[in-house]
């Protein structure tokens, strides 16, 4: 888990908003579609592993993955969030 004084320094390296992290219903949906290989990286390399958490831009729309509890924070690391069929997940929902 990210140190909350950690949280609060850490931005977005696109735009520099504030991250925070992504709730559990939007981790799962993000692990469905990685597991059935319909989601990619900004690179375009799709995760192999499962997502245990995850920061997500201001505007919802980048997903950086947490590693080991290592935030990646490279710009072609972020998932875009456009790729999910739907948008029925809210940033703040626990």
């Amino acid at each position: 888990m990210i140190d909350e004084a950690l949280l609060k320094i850490l931005r977005c390296p696109n735009d520099l908003s504030p991250l925070s992290l992504a709730n559990p219903r939007l981790l799962a949906r993000v692990n469905r579609a990685i597991a059935a290989g319909r989601i990619a990286n900004v690179e375009g390399i799709r995760p192999e592993q499962q997502l245990e958490s995850a920061l997500i831009s201001e505007t919802g729309e980048l997903l950086y993955p947490i590693i080991h509890q290592i935030p990646a924070l490279l710009p072609g690391e972020a998932i875009p969030l456009n790729q999910l069929s739907d948008r029925h997940w809210e940033k703040t929902d626990a």
